[in-house]
């Protein structure tokens, strides 16, 4: 465990590869993992099912869920890794705001391999339509994120391949999780 708690949150458009990519760093490093999407209310859902964008008055309670979520495993002592689409600077800084310290690992791609991705998965509420505006509303790190630590991946590497680097380029400890059977 670091000290203090360190929490990746893998951002990126839908489709990018988060939830993949988030399991398989929670599983390699031990940590709690977490999914963003089941920090939304009903009416976040209900939107995005029915293909209407969600505007930043939709996001702001949500951000704020997942960054208490954070600071309330940090004070337990646990860092983490969690899925968060993040895709403005603003909702960064909140998520940022968190106890302990927030990396961002943005899994950035061409909207074509996105939305080929987007289009073979099933039981996911965020229909492809939604795609470009995702994409629009996309603002790319910082270069200021990007000297404080957080990190850029194609997503055109193997889910192995960036897991990887996220462990490498971090020096985060690379010993698989303990089984909890």
């Amino acid at each position: 465990m670091q000290n203090p708690a360190t929490h990746l949150v893998v951002m990126g458009v839908a489709g990018s590869g988060k939830s993949t990519i988030a399991a398989a760093l929670s599983q390699q490093l031990g940590w709690a993992c977490a999914e963003a999407d089941e920090f939304h209310p009903q009416s976040n859902i209900d939107k995005m099912t029915q293909g209407i964008p969600l505007q930043d008055e939709d996001r702001w309670p949500w951000l704020q869920e997942i960054q208490d979520w954070m600071t309330a495993q940090a004070a337990a002592g646990r860092s983490t890794v969690l899925t968060c689409s993040a895709l403005k600077q603003t909702y960064r800084q909140l998520l940022s705001a968190a106890q302990g310290r927030v990396l961002f690992i943005h899994l950035d791609g061409g909207a074509d391999l996105i939305g080929q991705r987007m289009q073979g998965r099933e039981g996911h509420f965020m229909p492809p339509t939604l795609l470009p505006s995702q994409l629009a509303t996309l603002e790319p790190l910082s270069d200021g994120e990007l000297a404080a630590g957080s990190l850029r991946l194609d997503i055109s590497l193997s889910p192995e391949e960036i897991v990887a680097a996220v462990i490498a380029a971090l020096k985060l400890p690379a010993d698989p999780a303990p089984s909890n059977s």
